[in-house]
């Protein structure tokens, strides 16, 4: 046993990935500064991270629709989650699986 104890890896993966990084802001002038990651390893869902909150999640389309979810990650006001689903609805994808 190592100095630092045995770790047990459950999954350690690498691939390419494809990042998107973009700041923008909506009407109630919240500054959004987000990284969007696509990677197969999500079924098609992205990770978004806002870069300035520290917040992140994998996000699909339905998870987008899906009433008070964005408010409640990313702590955002009704105003503010507007603007991020409208941006979020243009770039994440539909989820899909695998066997």
């Amino acid at each position: 046993m190592s100095q630092h104890g045995e770790l047990d890896f459950l999954a350690d993966s690498t691939e390419q990935t494809s990042t998107r990084f973009v700041t923008f802001l909506g009407p109630s002038l919240k500054r959004f500064d987000l990284a969007v990651t696509n990677t197969a390893l999500f079924y098609g869902k992205s990770l978004v991270a806002d870069l300035q909150q520290g917040i992140s999640a994998v996000i699909g389309a339905d998870d987008v629709e899906e009433p008070g979810y964005l408010e409640s990650v990313f702590k955002l006001s009704e105003a503010e989650a507007v603007e991020l689903r409208e941006f979020l609805s243009m770039v994440v994808g539909i989820p899909y699986f695998t066997d």
